[in-house]
């Protein structure tokens, strides 16, 4: 009876992750998710995108030899699952409303039989008798549910057929369940509890921060300029821009297409054929950049998205954080920019007041939207570092004094001279417009502007009439929105006998201490650069392509896209480009070198892996290039901490010098053991410590030695393999840390 056997050990999961993904470690909490997956003790996981939700659940269903169900909301997104499961030779099939009576009657077959590994249904599927039935009859007792926030009525995905998951533990009540999102604040994560009613499930929350992607937020202006010079950094490469209405879709995307660059539109407005169209120009690598609605995104899988480009604010900090997910999911470095504009609120806050009206509509969905609305406004007008505000909004801390991957720490923007005298003059001039306009008056007023308004109001005899004509209207409208970001303005909703309302803006306490120059402000603007100077790139940027060769990787992504092409699946399904950069990196002269790249398993190997050598072979040999490139960097999924100073890590190097064990000084700060262990290896390369005893045992310490002498330190999977798979790759980095400081 499957799951009456005792659970798998760890090293043997670890093992199954090697053979059929190639991975040869695994990710930060992942492990825990796995065991508490093998033991039967529902879950609640919450990762970032790239972070390897998927493998928490795909990883136990191999090793454990039954049928998990994973419950996903797109048949596209189940459709990528299963294409990418069966490349790497793990029995996987969905059962879909879109399925031939044949190809149901089938599926159902392999799954009554016990063929498949993991079964995809969506939610509405999962509530038929007809599959509970089949359910029942393999005895399922592990069940999965894919982006469980849209179960959750504080999400910012809210699907009402998700709801219905509630009844598993009814219908299956000795079967664990599992919920796996991206995004979920801590409320949203007691609703999912709740709602799924998992008992006392390991809560398992990742770190939001994801250092492989570089933020900007820029004040809108000249808005296809600077969509433009986006693109302008991201040359060939596959990019999203989000707009909030469809006519702004149709328009930006005719404008681009004009250009000569290869966009497609995406929008509720398309028919189902349309955006279906769309969606596999764009998955195949037929089409570069897509031009969408917030209804493109969820069911979209492709890893080597280098760039997410808002044209305008989103509605909330979880719609943007799920967006910008989208970007970078293979690890390597990507850029996404918000270009603001305050008008943005006002545009939400009138979609979000029309929706309130519809029927149904519970009593709190504006006030719950509001406020999220003003999350995400408070983030593009401040003046924080962006990583530290979006890891700090989902209740993390962030110590790094710099990101060096955002606009403000990076330079993009730089303090405006005079910046209290300029406040100054705005907060008079609101004083003297009587409280009573909106920011587009005010800034009319000071640029000294001949408007019917100003004239109806006599405004023009005001002594803040053309205090500030020298200035750009854009840039008033972005320093107005600069002070109501840090407190000292305020815009309220001014309520109109018609019905309607207007903002218009208000001085608080704040404002006449800054009047009066008893508080300071901080005023922001882009840099102004030099004709064809660029943007500053963030470090992993420059890192990620350390050591490539990159008319090999081009080669490579040729290869991918004709075996893509001859198999109907999505070039990302057979390698990331994560893979392909560390093979151009490396050049490996045979199978067995390949098989070291990590992303490369068996099945793989087995199935491609000639094809890959054969480009490599003709590359190297036309250009006289050396092969096993042992001196090429492995791939960086984030900076080395030791390039990124901080508390945690001179808090660490304190406690190493103690003598504390890694799970000791585990406890005392917030950082992965993955990062504690590089903080360790920092510590022995700089420091020398006289004895490794509180890290790893003498014999085993020996036994790296040894086969260290046999066959070199310069990479570690070739050591991992000389002492047969069996010491973690933690020991055999502590120990090479070790005997390359001592090296002379």
């Amino acid at each position: 009876m499957p799951g009456a056997a005792s659970p798998p050990s760890l090293e043997e999961l670890r093992d199954i992750v090697r053979r059929h993904w190639g991975f040869q470690s695994l990710k930060p909490l992942q492990e825990q998710a796995m065991q508490a997956a093998l033991q039967g003790r529902d879950t609640l996981v919450v990762l970032p995108t790239g972070g390897g939700k998927s493998l928490c659940y795909q990883a136990p269903a191999v090793a454990r030899g039954d049928t998990t169900v994973v419950v996903s909301p797109l048949i596209a997104l189940m459709k990528d699952q299963v294409d990418s499961l069966q490349a790497c030779g793990v029995p996987a099939i969905q059962l879909d409303s879109m399925q031939t009576a044949k190809e149901k009657f089938v599926n159902e077959q392999d799954v009554r039989e016990g063929k498949m590994r993991l079964l995809f249904v969506s939610p509405e599927r999962l509530v038929l008798t007809d599959i509970y039935q089949l359910l029942r009859h393999i005895n399922v007792r592990t069940f999965a549910i894919d982006e469980a926030h849209c179960i959750s009525h504080w999400g910012h995905d809210f699907r009402p057929e998700y709801r219905q998951l509630n009844r598993l533990k009814e219908h299956f009540p000795g079967a664990s369940v599992h919920a796996y999102t991206a995004t979920a604040t801590e409320r949203v994560r007691r609703d999912i509890i709740e709602q799924l009613r998992l008992a006392d499930p390991a809560v398992l929350v990742g770190n939001f921060d994801r250092p492989n992607l570089t933020y900007r937020v820029v004040f809108r202006s000249e808005f296809l300029n600077q969509v433009e010079a986006v693109l302008a950094r991201h040359p060939r490469q596959a990019g999203i821009i989000y707009c909030i209405r469809r006519l702004d879709v149709d328009e930006l995307a005719a404008n681009l297409q004009k250009k000569g660059h290869k966009v497609l539109p995406y929008h509720a407005g398309m028919t189902p054929e349309e955006r279906k169209k769309t969606q596999e120009a764009f998955a195949t690598e037929q089409c570069d950049i897509i031009v969408a609605t917030v209804a493109f995104g969820m069911g979209i899988n492709r890893s080597n998205i280098r760039f997410v480009l808002h044209a305008a604010m989103p509605k909330s900090m979880e719609h943007y954080q799920q967006e910008i997910g989208r970007a970078g999911r293979d690890g390597l470095e990507a850029e996404c920019v918000l270009l603001y504009s305050g008008a943005d609120f006002a545009t939400w806050k009138w979609i979000l007041e029309q929706s309130a009206k519809e029927p149904g509509v519970p009593s709190d969905f504006l006030p719950n939207a509001l406020k999220h609305l003003n999350d995400l406004d408070r983030y593009a007008r401040g003046a924080a570092c962006r990583h530290k505000a979006l890891v700090e909004y989902f209740g993390q801390q962030y110590t790094n004094e710099s990101c060096g991957a955002c606009d403000l720490c990076l330079g993009d923007t730089e303090p405006v001279a005079d910046a209290l005298l300029i406040a100054q003059k705005i907060l008079s001039c609101v004083a003297r417009v009587k409280e009573r306009f909106g920011i587009g008056h005010v800034s009319s007023v000071l640029r000294g502007e001949n408007t019917e308004g100003i004239n109806r109001w006599g405004h023009a005899q005001l002594s803040t009439y053309g205090l500030l004509a020298e200035r750009r209207k854009t840039d008033l409208r972005n320093w107005i929105y600069q002070l109501i970001g840090q407190g000292v303005l305020v815009q309220e909703e001014l309520q109109l006998s018609s019905g309607n309302s207007v903002p218009i803006l208000k001085l608080n306490e704040a404002s006449w201490e800054v009047m009066r120059g008893k508080r300071q402000v901080r005023l922001l603007q882009p840099v102004q650069r030099k004709k064809g100077e660029k943007a500053s790139k963030a470090e992993v940027d420059a890192a990620s392509w350390e050591g490539v060769d990159e008319e090999l990787f081009e080669a490579l992504r040729a290869l991918r896209r004709d075996i893509a092409s001859e198999r109907g699946l999505p070039p990302y399904v057979i390698f990331h480009d994560s893979v392909l950069r560390q093979l151009a990196r490396v050049r490996p002269a045979a199978l067995a070198d390949m098989r070291q790249i990590s992303g490369i398993g068996d099945a793989k190997l087995r199935d491609v892996g000639q094809r890959v050598l054969n480009v490599l072979d003709e590359h190297c040999r036309a250009r006289d290039l050396n092969r096993n490139n042992a001196a090429a960097p492995p791939p960086q999924h984030e900076p080395a901490p030791s390039a990124r100073p901080n508390a945690q890590r001179d808090l660490a190097f304190q406690l190493f010098r103690q003598g504390k064990t890694l799970d000791e000084v585990s406890k005392n700060t917030d950082r992965s053991r993955r990062t504690l262990c590089e903080y360790l290896c920092d510590f022995i390369r700089s420091e020398r410590p006289a004895s490794l005893a509180s890290w790893v045992s003498e014999e085993l310490y020996q036994r790296v030695a040894a086969a260290a002498r046999q066959v070199g330190v310069d990479r570690l999977k070739p050591l991992f393999i000389a002492l047969d798979e069996k010491v973690p790759y933690e020991v055999i980095s502590i120990v090479m840390a070790d005997l390359k400081s001592k090296s002379p």
